[in-house]
């Protein structure tokens, strides 16, 4: 494979779930993560998402089906679990250019993400069972607090 080295920042970790409630509840209990948004509804992927946060590690988007006919629904019926890994690149566009001239299938092209505040989105399958989400940005809609820069794995808040 070839293609310039990417500049990729592993952002969140995306976990397909039936109740998005029950989820913050477990995800709170267990391991210790606080919410971090508001439910947030994303039109145009038909899910309802929420981020949790934990002071040295990495975010988690719990992603809910809000209708039947959402792409993830099947799935979520299914059991759900590890749906996506995201990446923040420096440009989301530029980045599905990379990926789908080394291979990677677009599952969903880019277009604005109601969690991150209508910026850019995509999602590609690129090989080992893996789909990935891709942001250029590291915003976050309807925030219920600020993040500190403790809270960040790279130090950037």
């Amino acid at each position: 494979m070839s293609g310039a080295a990417p500049s990729l920042i592993l952002d969140h970790i995306g976990i397909a779930v039936r109740s998005i409630n029950e989820s913050i509840e477990r995800w709170t209990t267990v391991f210790g993560y606080r919410q971090a948004t508001e439910v947030v509804l994303n039109t145009r992927q038909q899910v309802r998402v929420v981020f949790l946060e934990r002071a040295g590690s990495l975010a988690i988007k719990l992603v809910e089906p809000a209708d039947p006919a959402s792409p993830i629904a099947a799935f979520v019926r299914r059991g759900g679990g590890l749906h996506h890994l995201c990446f923040r690149a420096p440009s989301v566009e530029a980045e599905v250019a990379r990926l789908e001239a080394l291979g990677s299938r677009v599952v969903s092209p880019p277009e604005p993400g109601e969690a991150f505040g209508d910026e850019l989105i995509s999602f590609l399958y690129v090989g080992d069972g893996i789909t990935i989400e891709l942001i250029d940005t590291d915003r976050r809609a309807r925030r219920l607090f600020e993040q500190d820069s403790a809270d960040s794995t790279d130090g950037a808040a």
